[in-house]
C-alpha cells in the first residue's frame, strides 16, 4: 500500500484568534507551540504506507503561505498547492491532478483535525487494503432535531438597560423551531482521514462537476454518487476539528494527556525494559 495524503486547507483563511492569541488563518493558529496542519502533516509523516503528502491552499494565500512555511514544508516532504476559491470538493479535485503515479491508495484528512490518534489511522488504513473506500466514524449519540431554517425567532432583550443602551447586556437567543426528531438509528458522524483506492476517488471526481456536486459534503459522498459502497469503520471520539475559538482549549488538552500518556509509556519501557530482551 502506497499512500497519497491530500490537506485540504483552502479556506478563505480569515484572522484566527483566542484571547491574545492571534494566526493569519485557522490551520496556521498554534496549538503545543505549533501550527494546526503541522500537527496534522505529523500524523502521516514518516510512516511506511504513505509516500506523497499534498497540502493545498487557497489560491489567493499560497505565496504568502510559502514565503511563512516553505522551508518547513520542504524538510518535511510536503508539496504545497493552490487549491479551489469556493467548495471543498474543487479543492480535493485539483489536488488530484497531483497524486504520483505510483499511489495505490489516496487518503484525504482535514488540515484542521490534529488529533486524529495513530490506532485509528492505522485502522483505516487496514480495513483500505480490504475495501475500496473507508471512512472513521462514531454513531449519533445525541437525540438529532430537523428545525424549520426559516422559522427563527430572537428572544427580546429582558434588561431595561438594553433599550438604554441600544446594545443586548442581558442573555439573548436565536431560536429556531423544531419540525421532527431524527430517528438516529443507524446515523454515524464522519471524520476523517477518509481512504480510497485511487482508481476509484478519481473516476468519482472525474464525474463531479459544479452541475451535479450539490450536497458534497465529503469526499466519501463523491464515491457514493458514482454508485460505490463506502465502509465506515470505529472512530476516534477525540478526532476533533479546530472549528471556533472553543476548540482550541479542548484540542490542547487532547495534545496534553496524550503527551502525558507516551511519557508514561516510555517511563515503563525504560524501567521494564523490552520482554525481547530477555
Amino acid at each position: 500500500m502506497n499512500t497519497t495524503v491530500i490537506l485540504p486547507a483552502a479556506g478563505r483563511g480569515s484572522r484566527f484568534a483566542v484571547g491574545d492569541r492571534a494566526s493569519a488563518s485557522k490551520i496556521e493558529f498554534e496549538l503545543a507551540h505549533k501550527a494546526v496542519f503541522l500537527h496534522a502533516i505529523d500524523l502521516f509523516h514518516g510512516r511506511a504506507d504513505v509516500g506523497q503528502i499534498i497540502l493545498a491552499v487557497h489560491p489567493d494565500r499560497l505565496d504568502d503561505f510559502k514565503f511563512r512555511w516553505a522551508d518547513k514544508l520542504s524538510f518535511l516532504g510536503v508539496q504545497p498547492i493552490a487549491g479551489g476559491t469556493a467548495e471543498r470538493w474543487e479543492t480535493v479535485k485539483l489536488a488530484l491532478d497531483q497524486v504520483a503515479d505510483d499511489a495505490t491508495h489516496i487518503a484525504i484528512h482535514d488540515a484542521a483535525r490534529p488529533c486524529a490518534s495513530t490506532p485509528m489511522i492505522d485502522r483505516v488504513f487496514d480495513a483500505a487494503t480490504k475495501f475500496s473506500a473507508v471512512v472513521p466514524g462514531l454513531p449519533m449519540g445525541d437525540t438529532v432535531k430537523r428545525v424549520d431554517e426559516a422559522d427563527s425567532k430572537s428572544t427580546p432583550p429582558t434588561s431595561p438597560i438594553d433599550a438604554i443602551l441600544g446594545e443586548a447586556t442581558s442573555p439573548t437567543a436565536n431560536a429556531k423551531a423544531v419540525n421532527e426528531t431524527v430517528p438516529r438509528h443507524g446515523l454515524y458522524r464522519v471524520q476523517t482521514p477518509q481512504v480510497f483506492e485511487r482508481s476509484l476517488l478519481i473516476d468519482a471526481y472525474k464525474a463531479l462537476t459544479p452541475d451535479n456536486a450539490a450536497g458534497i459534503t465529503d469526499d466519501a459522498s463523491v464515491v457514493e454518487r458514482s454508485g460505490s459502497t463506502v465502509y465506515i469503520i470505529e472512530g476516534d471520539p477525540l478526532n476533533l476539528k479546530l472549528t471556533h475559538p472553543a476548540d482550541a482549549e479542548l484540542l490542547e488538552a487532547v495534545m496534553k494527556m496524550r503527551d502525558e500518556q507516551d511519557a508514561k509509556q516510555a517511563a515503563v519501557k525504560q524501567l521494564f525494559g523490552d520482554d525481547d530482551d530477555d
